[in-house]
Formats: C-alpha cells, sequence, structure tokens
C-alpha cells in the first residue's frame, strides 16, 4: 500500500489516468447548458426581493430535481442581498430540509443540522482544519497537486484548464489530505462524484454511497489512537468536551467532502480563469502584480458562486422583506442573485477585480458559514500562481475561446476554459 506524500504525489499525479472521473464531472445535462440565469433572476429582484416561486420558475425552467420532499413543500426564493443575509442569519430557518433530500445519501452531514447538534459536529471537526494543519497541506497537498497537473501540458502549448486543471486539483488535494492509497484514489473519486448524482439517478448515489461507507468505515477504525496527521486519523480522534465523532459521522462528513469542497472549489477556480481570460487587461494587471491575488478571488467568488442557491425551511411564520413566509415554506436563498444585487455593487454583473470591496455570500452567512473557506482560498491562490508562473504569454485561445461560457442553474461553472500559452 503505498500513500500519497508530497512529492510522491506529483509524481503520481503527472502519470495518473484520471480521464474516467473528468467525463463524469464535465459531463452536461439540459441543466447544466442553462447560460441565463443572472438577468432574469436580476429582472424579478428589482420587481421583489422575495418571490413565493422556486428560482427554476423564476428563469423559466423545468425544476430537475425529482425527490419526493420537493413536491410536499411550497417554495420561495430569496433573491436580494439583504433578505438572503438575513435569512442565511435566522435561526427561524432550518438547514434540515437536506437531511429530507439527501440524507439517505449523504448521511446525516453537518449542512443538514441545527442547533446543539451543528454546535458539536463543527466544534469536533474544526479541530482537524487549524492553520498548522493548512500550512502542512499547503506544501504536502496543495503545491504538488497544482504542480503535477501543470507538468502534464507545460510543454503543449495549449489547454482545456476546466478539464485538465480545475476539475482535478481540488480531488488530489483532497485524496492526499485523507492520506488514501495511490491506488485507491480513482475509485475513491468515482464514487464521491457519483454521489452527486442523487438529484437525478437515485440508484447510482445510493450505490456509491454504500461503496464509500463500506471503503472508509476499516480506515476510520484502523486510525482511531493513531499520531497521524491525515484528516482521517485528526476526526478519528477529535474530543469535545468527552464527546468523539463515531464512525459514521465521519464517513458522512468524508462523503460530503469532495462534492461541497471539491466540486466548489474547482468550479470557482474555473469560473474565475475564465472571467480574467476574458478581460485581458486586468489578467496583465494580475500577472504584473500579485498582491491584486487576494482581491481577484473575492471577485471570482462574488461573480460567479459555484452553487447558485441553497435551501432553508420555515420553523414558523414570519417576514422576510416585506414577504410573509408561512412556515413549512423551503426557502431558496439566490447566492448567485445576491451577489450581484445592484443596489450594493455598481455594475455589478461586470467581473471587475477593482471594485469596491465588499463581502459577498458565497461561502454562506452566519452559524453555517462554510468552514474550509480559508482552505478553499488557500488552494484557488495556489492554482493562480502556478499558472501564471509556469505558462508564459498565458491567454484565451483566439479560435474556441469565444465558445466559453459559464453555464448551469445549481452548480455552476465554465463549459470549457480554452487557452494557448508559450511552451517551454
Amino acid at each position: 500500500m503505498t500513500t500519497s506524500t508530497g512529492s510522491g504525489l506529483r509524481d503520481y499525479i503527472r502519470t495518473a489516468d484520471d480521464s474516467a472521473y473528468v467525463d463524469a464531472a464535465a459531463a452536461e445535462t439540459p441543466r447544466s447548458r442553462i447560460v441565463e440565469l443572472y438577468g432574469p433572476l436580476g429582472e424579478a429582484r428589482r420587481r421583489a426581493p422575495v418571490h413565493h416561486q422556486k428560482q427554476a420558475e423564476l428563469i423559466g425552467v423545468e425544476d430537475y430535481r425529482k425527490q419526493e420532499a420537493f413536491n410536499k413543500v411550497s417554495f420561495s426564493c430569496a433573491l436580494s442581498y439583504e433578505t438572503c443575509q438575513q435569512a442565511l442569519a435566522d435561526d427561524r430557518m432550518s438547514s434540515k430540509f437536506w437531511l429530507d433530500t439527501i440524507g439517505h445519501v449523504w448521511g446525516r452531514t453537518i449542512i443538514g443540522m441545527d442547533g446543539s447538534e451543528h454546535r458539536r459536529h463543527r466544534g469536533l471537526i474544526t479541530q482537524a482544519f487549524t492553520r498548522r494543519s493548512l500550512d502542512r497541506w499547503q506544501e504536502t497537498a496543495i503545491l504538488p497537486a497544482v504542480h503535477g497537473l501543470i507538468d502534464r501540458f507545460e510543454r503543449s502549448g495549449s489547454a482545456d484548464l476546466y478539464r485538465e486543471f480545475t476539475l482535478l486539483f481540488p480531488v488530489y488535494i483532497i485524496t492526499e489530505m485523507m492520506g488514501l492509497p495511490y491506488e485507491d484514489i480513482q475509485r475513491f473519486n468515482t464514487w464521491a462524484g457519483e454521489t452527486i448524482a442523487v438529484f437525478y439517478d437515485h440508484d447510482r448515489a445510493m450505490e456509491a454511497s454504500r461503496n464509500l461507507e463500506n471503503y472508509l468505515s476499516p480506515l476510520i477504525e484502523e486510525r482511531r489512537g493513531g499520531h497521524g496527521e491525515d484528516l482521517i486519523t485528526l476526526l478519528a480522534n477529535a474530543e469535545l468536551d468527552g464527546s468523539r465523532l463515531d464512525t459514521i459521522e465521519i464517513v458522512s462528513f468524508l462523503r460530503l467532502l469532495l462534492p461541497a469542497g471539491g466540486e466548489t472549489t474547482a468550479r470557482s477556480t474555473a469560473s474565475l480563469l475564465l472571467g480574467l481570460l476574458q478581460n485581458q487587461d486586468q489578467l496583465d494587471a494580475l500577472i504584473a502584480d500579485r498582491s491584486l491575488l487576494p482581491q481577484t478571488i473575492e471577485e471570482g467568488l462574488r461573480w460567479e458562486p459555484p452553487l447558485s442557491s441553497i435551501n432553508r425551511i420555515a420553523l414558523e411564520d414570519f417576514e422576510l422583506g416585506g414577504v410573509q413566509i408561512a412556515e413549512g415554506t423551503v426557502l431558496e436563498i439566490s447566492i448567485g442573485a445576491a451577489n450581484r444585487d445592484d443596489t450594493r455593487w455598481q455594475d455589478a454583473d461586470a467581473f471587475d477585480i477593482f471594485r469596491e470591496k465588499k463581502p459577498h455570500i458565497t461561502f454562506a452567512w452566519g452559524p453555517h458559514a462554510c468552514l474550509g473557506t480559508h482552505l478553499a482560498r488557500s488552494e484557488m491562490s495556489a492554482a493562480l500562481t502556478g499558472l501564471f508562473d509556469r505558462l508564459p504569454g498565458l491567454r484565451l485561445d483566439p479560435e474556441t475561446g469565444h465558445e466559453a461560457r459559464v453555464q448551469g442553474i445549481g452548480l455552476r461553472a465554465p463549459n470549457k476554459v480554452p487557452v494557448v500559452f508559450d511552451a517551454r
């Protein structure tokens, strides 16, 4: 059994066959091809900050989510920055709807918990994401993953950065953080990716979920009481007020990690790259002055969040943005529309790394704010730095670049990021 470590990970990535994962992750569906999202949502937001409709209905398409739970409830949609931020922080809005829709596949995950249960899980899980751990993963996982992938195409003079880079680098980072053996990486990635099919291929998602549990459970038990610095060992040995995570709780978190952590970082990075490549003056400014990198990342996250909306369910009747929300209503919080609220940002639909700095809600807000924000920003920073350092003359492919666009209604990402550069 060979476990990935640092330079060994880079060597492994250079020759790894991850084409099956890429083909599955990049596969298009009718919903993923939807391009025009923010125009219709912006028009709806200017009419009212909250609507008694689903986000899909507001843009005139059919909802792709087929689970029975979606047919048993009424929906509303929050579109303004103010109402979305308020809903995310309001304890009258519960995350439990996640468990009603995907809990049977992903398990009882932290994203579907509230109150003391959520605080316990978050307190235990955050023990694995310390500054010390993040610094170590920067050297052993993030940089080797970034450079191992660039090694593959650096000499070619062209690449599709979506398929050949952004879809893959967070995946290898996560498997390195977990300390998975090389020979298991591809099947783990395949199973984890297939759990996302819960919304349209229930049987495939359930089978993948069972495979993950059967694979991860023995690893967790094996590492309890150990002194390793991998994520599984850290989670297995975390303790808070005498409480520990049991094996199923850890499996549920790890099962969520690739879709919620890897997929989102991959999509965010791809959209950010496309925004820069479509605005060559901003790209040139960033390459010349890397101190602009933090604000560039924030603008990319604001401009195209990887997840356009998240759901909460009302625990009681209350008013939001002057609109009555009835108990039991599922509120779609449109992160994408909120991040383009033109009462908060001037020319909000434009990609502009020089705009006035204001917080966005791509990582949510309140008690459920994403606990992986520092890791995601570190990954994106390393990815852009590696590409700029090693691909001189980086620019959008003049022949196919016009075909590139960010698309999707739920998950958002470019269909491609074709580039050319000066081959070494």
